[in-house]
């Protein structure tokens, strides 16, 4: 069951003037139409009797924005609200961007600007906005950039002001921004619009609005308008749906039937049991339903129900409409906090506090006394207390989702930064709150009305609920509430909520807050008799109260001065009476009833057996016995009662109550006096008069006791039968329990067995999980480690896990896990990436290659196929290592080199680079035409095959490998040799060791000193 705020108003109400408006007047199902106070009342409360329409939106909703104001007409009768995500800039253009897409005025808001109709208002930059009253004012924002959220803040005020006249229109944008205050809207009956997010050129804020289930259009922006006038432009079918309830002429086709029919279907459907609801928020959320379809007959929706099976469970959810956040009223637990310090000192040290949160809905409210019992037990370490919350609703999907404690990003508008920091771990963009907080918590099905109390509490928080409840149900709940509360426990419960009339179970702590004690005081059997409410007795009572509401005489219980007016009848008309069950035990007293019954001497309890004066002894015993037996109304004249003015007749009757169903076999005994003769009165009989009376008393009592003996042994007689059967039956059932017990004794054995064997394997799994937890933990640091970008995906090329650094080269993010890689675009300069994927999935033979992207930066690509261990292919893994460094050092050792290249070559002595193998590297030009050789052909070649092998001299070989082996430069070296083409000749040479950044490298420099002509 979900907690919500009392509204008045229907959504229907917004196509009607001003001056029509009905206003509700107490009592359920009542509406009267006001005069011209009752109008006035209206206008001054709500400031504006005109439809209001809040354009939401961020990145993206310009677009929208275009197409939904190109579409409004001058004349539509609606204000527009134009809420976005502006940069906090001194100024903006988007009044004068958006004027050019309407001849409706285009305002920018400034404080204290009053909203009239027919103009569309844009919120400036850098500002928060609230409406109040008709009037926008403008407020210097609270939350940091990054956590503001404009258009729930404005949603949120909307919603109190203008009421079922509110329009929530969520558009293109990112973020979850408006999710939480269109639930306002609907709380109180207004519409929710949401862009179609197909249509959406950001589609986070309209998935997320749809995400709530609170809306009722979603359509594109073209289509926004028309739905909007088409919504406040239905009239209402007639009379309002509570005054036709009002109605004397009731036949079955009027809404009293018709919401009958209505909670058969949702409790057919559902299980639960709505007749326990106040008749007008019923009628309101019924009405908006029918409005969204555009359907003016309450017969008609009930036909539509019966065709719609989702329908039903749409209005179901609809009646459970839970607007509820994290520390809703913060005040109100900043109270509560101060009233939990005592009760938590008085606590033994070791202690398991005990929680219950009735109508948790999703969950913030329960995880808000969470924090707050953890915050209040951490400010006592030594006592070691703990405690147990058990949050409880009637909606499993609420349950659910609150069981998960999930909760989107904006909650950080109303959780403190600590406790963000202290109770949630975020996930991706959104908290949850930490295991060790969940796991103090049980979430729970349970019907407040019908399923057993948790008991022995010492704090229950029932916040925004009893106020949605019959009173009747309300009376009902509190001693429940008293029953289940340990003494001097706490019950908080919502600011619209009290106890009156319960004031001697509870004491108050805070007033404000409807913060109570739990007095020690034992819950009379009264109070308690009510709980569970049955559904029979709920049908009959929502059955009478809808086909019979018109003013009767019955008193409304909500009209204080109809109270009084009914207590002053009671007292003055009604004869005195009290209701008795069979034992005699007094249940309730009505009137003054001194006259006829007296206290008991001695600590005797409420009998009116022990009570009854000693004339009355008798009637009584005997109209109660036959009342009980024949189960019929006995009555009982002139029975005579001393009293101090002398003799009273009086009429005893004596009622068997069969309805309803809570006072089914009880009884009521009325005493009512009667005209009482003066002579009687004053006891004047003659002797033989009283002589008479007296003998025809003792012989009526007489007879009256040897009935009651007759009956009490034909009832011993019968009872021993029925023992000695009972007697049987229980020998048998010994026996058969004790063949039982030993059965189970075999069992205990066996499951004893059963549970070390599962204790064993239990160990295992533990120890196992504790290796794969540990080895995920290695891997996934060694992959962070490596910083290499790797994609593991399946057979089919979806995605399955990718490290951070893949978004360097693939724009990935946590979400996209499950999707295929063929779906992402990347930044290489390489074509081939998927065909080479898909080659490694048929061949089984892995790829490399070496990629460049768009960036500059170089990868080393390698596509490998996914072995399991049990050499199973099962995908493939793609890796991208960094290489840029090491493309960039070859760049700038071939420039080196190349550099080198060109020196040697242009120098003008004959030189020759050799490597260690004495191959020749490098020859200058002036060694070439010397010589006689072409320095292309000669590259490469080993020293002594060049020129046919007259360099091939064992002095000039031996003074190389020298200095290759030793480092030792030589000089003067002469080598006299015919060289072709130039002849014989006479060359000294000289050699040294290249070296490259002080170190020797494995080439070597041979340069030619002189040539000269060879002289014999």
């Amino acid at each position: 069951m979900k907690k919500r705020d009392v509204q008045s108003g229907s959504p229907l109400d917004a196509a009607l003037p001003a001056t029509t408006t009905s206003q509700p007047t107490g009592g359920p199902g009542i509406e009267i139409q006001p005069g011209p106070d009752q109008v006035g009342f209206n206008v001054a409360r709500n400031s504006i009797n005109f439809p209001v329409v809040c354009l939401g939106g961020s990145a993206g909703s310009l677009s929208a924005l275009e197409v939904v104001l190109r579409a409004i007409p001058e004349s539509s009768g609606l204000a527009y609200v134009v809420v976005t995500h502006q940069m906090p800039t001194p100024q903006t253009e988007l009044p004068q961007v958006l004027q050019r897409f309407t001849n409706v005025p285009v305002v920018e808001v400034t404080d204290g600007l009053k909203v009239r109709p027919n103009h569309v208002y844009v919120i400036p930059p850098a500002k928060d906005m609230s409406l109040m009253q008709g009037v926008l004012h403008l407020l210097e924002p609270t939350q940091p950039p990054g956590r503001r959220l404009p258009i729930d803040y404005f949603l949120q005020s909307l919603a109190k002001d203008v009421r079922q006249r509110a329009i929530c229109v969520i558009l293109s944008g990112m973020g979850s921004d408006g999710s939480i205050g269109l639930k306002m809207i609907m709380e109180n009956f207004g519409m929710v619009m949401v862009q179609d997010p197909d249509t959406a050129q950001y589609d986070s804020m309209p998935r997320a609005a749809i995400a709530t289930e609170f809306v009722d259009f979603i359509v594109p922006a073209v289509s926004m308008v028309p739905q909007i006038l088409a919504y406040v432009q239905q009239p209402t079918a007639g009379r309002s749906l509570r005054a036709l309830s009002a109605s004397a002429n009731v036949s079955p086709s009027l809404p009293g039937h018709a919401l009958q029919k209505i909670f058969v279907l949702i409790r057919n459907q559902t299980g639960h049991d709505f007749s326990y609801y106040k008749r007008n928020t019923v009628f309101r959320r019924i009405e908006r339903r029918m409005n969204s379809h555009q359907i003016k007959e309450f017969t008609r929706y009930v036909r539509y129900l019966q065709e719609n099976p989702v329908e039903v469970e749409q209005l179901f959810k609809e009646l459970l409409i839970g607007v509820t956040k994290f520390f809703r009223d913060p005040e109100a637990y900043g109270a509560l906090k101060r009233h939990l310090v005592p009760l938590l000192r008085k606590q033994e040290p070791g202690t398991t506090i005990r929680v219950w949160a009735p109508g948790c809905s999703t969950g913030e409210e329960a995880y808000s006394l969470a924090m707050t019992l953890l915050e209040c037990i951490e400010a006592e370490p030594d006592r070691n207390l703990r405690f147990q919350l058990f949050a409880t609703d009637i909606n499993s999907e609420s349950i659910d989702y609150a069981r998960v404690g999930i909760y989107p990003a904006n909650i950080a508008a109303d959780v403190s930064p600590e406790r963000l920091r202290r109770f949630f771990n975020k996930v991706d963009n959104s908290y949850q709150i930490r295991k060790d907080v969940r796991d103090s918590m049980v979430f729970a099905l349970h019907n407040i009305s019908r399923d057993a109390p948790f008991t022995r509490l010492d704090l229950l928080c029932c916040r925004n609920l009893l106020i949605y409840l019959s009173s009747e149900l309300q009376k009902s709940l509190i001693p429940v509430f008293h029953y289940a509360l340990n003494p001097d426990g706490i019950l908080f419960l919502g600011p619209s909520e009290n106890l009156t009339g319960f004031q001697d179970l509870f004491t108050p702590l805070d007033v404000k807050w409807k913060i109570s004690r739990a007095n020690e005081t034992a819950s009379q059997l009264v109070r308690l008799a009510n709980f569970p409410l049955s559904t029979s007795r709920q049908q009959a009572t929502a059955s009478t109260a809808s086909s019979n509401m018109v003013p009767s005489a019955a008193p409304r219980r909500d009209n204080t001065f109809a109270a009084l007016i009914q207590r002053l009848l009671l007292a003055s008309y009604s004869p005195p009476a009290v209701v008795i069950n069979p034992k005699g035990e007094i249940l309730f007293v009505n009137g003054r009833t001194g006259k006829y019954l007296e206290p008991a001497p001695g600590l005797s309890g409420l009998n009116i057996f022990d009570m009854a004066r000693q004339e009355l002894h008798f009637e009584i015993n005997d109209a109660v016995h036959r009342a009980t037996q024949q189960r019929q109304d006995v009555v009982t004249e002139n029975v005579k009662v001393k009293t101090e003015a002398g003799f009273q007749l009086l009429r005893l009757t004596v009622k068997y109550l069969q309805e309803p169903v809570q006072l089914a076999g009880l009884l009521l005994v009325v005493f009512e006096d009667t005209a009482t003769p003066q002579r009687v009165r004053r006891g004047k009989l003659s002797a033989n008069s009283d002589h008479d009376t007296q003998i025809t008393a003792l012989e009526k009592e007489l007879q009256y006791t040897r009935h009651r003996l007759q009956t009490t042994i034909e009832e011993m007689e019968s009872s021993l039968e029925e023992l000695k059967s009972t007697n049987e039956e229980l020998q048998s059932a010994n026996e058969e329990l004790q063949s039982t017990n030993e059965e189970a004794m075999t069992n205990k054995e066996e499951m004893q067995s059963l549970n070390e064997e599962l204790m064993t394997l239990n160990m295992q799994y533990l120890h196992k999980t504790e290796e794969l937890s540990q080895a995920a933990n290695d891997m996934k640091n060694l992959l962070d480690a490596t910083e290499i970008a790797t994609i593991f995906i399946d057979n089919e090329m979806i995605i399955k896990r990718f490290t951070p650094p893949v978004g360097r080269i693939i724009p990935l993010l946590a979400t996209d896990v499950g999707r295929p890689i063929t779906h992402f675009a990347n930044n290489l300069r390489y074509e081939r990436l998927i065909a080479d994927v898909e080659q490694v999935l048929d061949r089984l033979v892995g790829v490399e290659a070496s990629i460049q992207t768009t960036t500059g930066d170089w990868y080393s690509m390698r596509i490998l196929p996914y072995r399991t261990l049990d050499n199973y292919i099962n995908g493939a893994v793609i890796t991208f290592t960094d290489i840029t460094r090491l493309k960039k050092l070859e760049d700038q050792m071939e420039y080196s080199r190349r550099f080198a290249e060109s020196i040697v070559e242009t120098v003008r002595e004959p030189l020759l680079v050799l490597d260690g193998e004495l191959r020749v590297l490098t020859v200058s030009q002036a060694f070439a035409s010397t010589f006689g050789v072409r320095s292309a052909t000669i590259k490469g070649q080993s020293l002594g095959v060049l020129s046919n092998g007259v360099w091939n001299q064992p002095s000039l070989l031996g003074h190389l490998r020298g200095l290759l082996d030793s480092e030792i430069a030589f000089d003067d070296l002469t080598l006299d040799a015919i060289f072709p083409g130039v002849g014989q000749r006479s060359v000294t040479l000289y050699g040294r060791r290249i070296l490259s950044e002080g170190r020797y490298t494995a080439h070597i420099l041979l340069g030619v000193q002189a040539i000269e002509p060879h002289t014999t």
